[in-house]
């Protein structure tokens, strides 16, 4: 999925800092001045400047410059839906001075949807290191739909003559799949339209030429009260932000509970020191009240994984869940 950010949501990201001194970090969490290498670091990103992956890799990467290297360079490997930055870090030195920081899809949905076309498995050419943030997804209406609430969409939905469309950012995205697993699950045949971005779909829906969007919350959230009406969120709790916002959970639909996270992941056979040095490092800047700050301003959370092991198993069960919804779906590249 390629993520999109709204304007209102844009950062003004300062210049690289200057270079720490040179110094290996001791000891998996050792406390002192001295980075994890000694050599700068190229943060690979493959989605365009601007962008919400691009956006958060500078966030991160500006804060590990000096704890995890003595500089964490950001580099745009942008094409392919972001194939080409995986495939760059595959390809890349295992010696901690290249990370790939991604979104959730790339690894674990793509595999599935794209399986000529992808050339890389997360788990034997990468190393996984740690989440970085986490979001959900919400469903969403126009403001002038006769449903108000989620119950009453769903009885609007079966009380269509025809397939009943709903329309997310791109084909083979996570809410592409989120909208057909939500069909059959409440028995209503629905047609996907699919978007180059969320930003077309959101006009269109705010216009009333759509009757349903699934994307993430953030895309969402700018327009709720003010052309659209979310319903549900994909969150395991309720958002602080939209109290009155039911989860798909609370509302008997629990296998809709899913969301999406950007990860760091390292070339295979990097050394257990540079991993976890990696992981302390992401750990230490998820904590800083400004990075905390940015990343609710995105309707983002600084979830990270507790260790490299358990964000691997993450994306070893999330790769076979979505695997099994993308099969259910019949789906195919060119639909």
């Amino acid at each position: 999925m390629k993520p999109t950010l709204p304007r209102r949501h844009m950062l003004g990201l300062g210049a690289a800092a200057l270079a720490a001194p040179a110094l290996l970090r001791p000891a998996w969490g050792q406390t002192t001045a001295a980075p994890t290498i000694n050599r700068n670091a190229r943060a690979i990103v493959g989605f365009p400047a601007g962008g919400s992956s691009d956006v958060v890799t500078r966030l991160y990467a500006d804060k590990l410059r000096g704890l995890y290297a003595p500089n964490v360079i950001v580099e745009g490997r942008v094409g392919a839906a972001g194939r080409i930055a995986v495939e760059a870090v595959k390809s890349g030195e295992a010696d901690g001075s290249i990370y790939l920081q991604t979104p959730a899809s790339m690894l674990t949905l793509q595999p599935h949807v794209f399986p000529r076309e992808v050339r890389y498995d997360a788990l034997t050419d990468l190393t996984p290191v740690a989440t970085v943030c986490t979001f959900p997804f919400a469903i969403a209406v126009p403001s002038t739909h006769p449903a108000k609430t989620f119950p009453e969409l769903v009885a609007w939905m079966k009380a269509q003559a025809g397939d009943v469309p709903f329309a997310s950012p791109a084909a083979g995205s996570a809410p592409h799949f989120m909208g057909v697993m939500l069909g059959k699950a409440i028995g209503v045949r629905m047609t996907h339209v699919p978007y180059r971005g969320a930003a077309p779909a959101m006009q269109d829906l705010i216009g009333g030429r759509l009757p349903i969007f699934v994307g993430v919350l953030g895309d969402i959230s700018p327009q709720e009260g003010s052309g659209a009406r979310m319903l549900a969120i994909s969150s395991p709790e309720r958002n602080p932000r939209y109290p009155n916002l039911p989860t798909f959970a609370e509302l008997g639909q629990p296998a809709l509970t899913k969301d999406e996270w950007f990860g760091v992941l390292l070339p295979a056979n990097t050394p257990a020191a540079i991993v976890n040095g990696l992981h302390a490092g992401i750990t230490q800047v998820a904590r800083m009240p400004e990075i905390v700050a940015a990343l609710d301003r995105l309707e983002y959370l600084p979830t990270i994984s507790a260790s490299p092991a358990d964000f691997a198993a993450r994306i070893r069960r999330e790769r076979q869940e979505w695997g099994e919804i993308v099969r259910e779906s019949g789906f195919q590249p060119e639909n």
